[in-house]
């Protein structure tokens, strides 16, 4: 395989200089760029920031409703959990939020419980996750936060409501592609 001193995109004095692309690419490793699709390098660095972005605002939102002591899980299980008001076991939980440490959610849970927001009810060998009404009132309070902070960012018009649901089903694509290559790379 041929590697390159020097990313696509980037230019080199030598007369082995790669084209310079008239686009220039916003990555956070150079290295990363693939020939193959610099613009996948590209999405990473999105998700990257994004990621980072939505953290905070789960935090943030949080406080402003009301909690200040939650970690951006605890927020996501406490909304999955609260999610159509019907109980849910650990293993839903780690399903529907892709989370494959079970130890990371449980500790949520159990942090949550604490707190008063989540009741947990034995069944057997099974445990089944439910808000409690303050957890449920949280959650409405980050609904109002949300409503009032994040959605007047959006024009909610039928054109771009379509592009976040085409770019929520290419989240969910590269999930799974994600999590295939990391598969792939455990056995490596």
């Amino acid at each position: 395989m041929k590697t390159h001193p020097h990313p696509p995109g980037t230019a080199e004095t030598s007369e082995h200089a790669l084209p310079v692309q008239s686009e220039q690419r916003i990555v956070s490793s150079s290295h990363l760029v693939s020939e193959k699709s610099p613009e996948l390098s590209e999405f990473e660095f999105g998700l990257i920031i994004a990621a980072h972005a939505f953290n905070r605002w789960l935090i943030r939102c949080m406080g402003a409703a009301g909690v200040k002591d939650l970690a951006p899980m605890d927020v996501l299980v406490l909304h999955h959990i609260n999610h159509r008001q019907t109980e849910k076991r650990l293993a839903d939980v780690c399903f529907v939020l892709n989370v494959e440490d079970t130890h990371v959610v449980s500790y949520s849970v159990k942090k949550l419980t604490g707190m008063g927001f989540v009741t947990s009810t034995k069944r057997g060998k099974e445990a089944f996750l439910s808000t409690t009404p303050e957890g449920q009132d949280l959650c409405m309070r980050y609904r109002d936060v949300r409503e009032a902070c994040l959605l007047p960012g959006f024009s909610g018009t039928g054109d771009e409501n379509r592009q976040l649901s085409e770019i929520a089903r290419l989240l969910r694509t590269l999930s799974g592609r994600y999590d295939q290559a990391a598969r792939a790379a455990s056995s490596y």
